[in-house]
């Protein structure tokens, strides 16, 4: 027990190092024995909110609700602003709701997100989630909904000050001036909620239909900066989404050791640095998950 809390001290000095105050957890899936640093703090979850929208998606395919194969008509109008996928087209496009899925979670495609939330919306996807036993994550707006805070409408060279203003208007508690970044009005969870989903969707019998393909989705993830170089290597294969927007850096997951290990990690964090490009915050997440992961693995052996 003592060396657990060492390694658990050490991870907080890590985050706190890089001017990071974070939540992480790790399951392990055989046993259940878990090590934590604030796992029960609830964050906005940003494009976290894609993995349970995936999960709601493909139930409603199997349910006869939905139809992966049937096309959605993109308006480059009606574009959610973003970086990646469809939000940088600038024509119309018709894509089907299953590759949408697949640019929304491989690619973190906020405009494909949205395109699946006008087909299942939030208050279904919280639904999903309370179906299968998931009680501490709440989804309840689109993505868009990010893009019309007051921080985000600021042009690139005003971004420093709304990064200011996201950080300085948080409070203790998890509220913010920024409704879409307070706890209570955001899409939100903790790391305890996250890492039950994931468990759920590792091994629970009733989500058997939806396993594989959600499994292809978090493999597929393109974004590998964060926690990626510190868990994976060829014995070992990482199934991940991340979630980032403003002072806001997440990342949830499960790493398969080819010895038969598997382990749920979820990593959720904000950021007291004003700066959209933090390597150092990047590798501080990945340096206190790996603390965690490595004990909690040694304990299985």
């Amino acid at each position: 027990m003592q060396a657990e809390l060492l390694v658990v001290r050490e991870a907080a000095r890590v985050l706190d190092d890089a001017g990071l105050t974070a939540s992480i957890l790790v399951r392990d899936l055989a046993t259940g024995r878990e090590l934590a640093h604030r796992a029960d703090a609830p964050y906005p979850l940003a494009s976290i909110v894609k993995l349970p929208l995936a999960l709601a998606v493909l139930r409603a395919a199997e349910t006869g609700d939905l139809d992966l194969a049937e096309p959605v008509r993109l308006d480059p109008g009606r574009r959610t602003p973003g970086p990646t996928g469809t939000c940088r087209f600038e024509y119309a496009a018709e894509i089907a709701i299953g590759d949408l899925l697949s640019l929304a979670m491989c690619v973190s495609d906020d405009t494909a997100a949205d395109a699946l939330f006008d087909r299942c919306s939030p208050d279904a996807v919280t639904a999903v989630l309370r179906e299968v036993g998931v009680e501490g994550i709440t989804v309840r707006h689109r993505i868009r909904d990010l893009h019309e805070t007051l921080a985000s409408r600021l042009s690139e060279d005003e971004r420093p000050q709304a990064l200011a203003l996201a950080i300085a208007a948080s409070t203790a508690g998890g509220g913010h001036l920024i409704p879409q970044l307070d706890v209570t009005g955001a899409n939100a969870g903790t790391a305890r909620a996250l890492v039950d989903l994931l468990e759920r969707i590792w091994g629970d019998p009733a989500l058997a239909r939806e396993r594989e393909p959600l499994r292809r989705l978090l493999s597929g993830n393109l974004v590998r900066q964060r926690l990626a170089p510190d868990l994976e290597s060829d014995d070992a294969e990482w199934f991940s989404k991340t979630g980032t927007f403003l002072h806001l850096r997440h990342e949830v997951g499960v790493i398969e050791h080819r010895d038969g290990g598997v382990f749920a990690i979820a990593v959720l964090s904000e950021s007291s640095v004003p700066a959209q490009r933090q390597p150092a915050a990047e590798q501080a997440l990945g340096a206190a998950a790996s603390l965690l992961h490595d004990r909690v693995r040694a304990a299985a052996t």
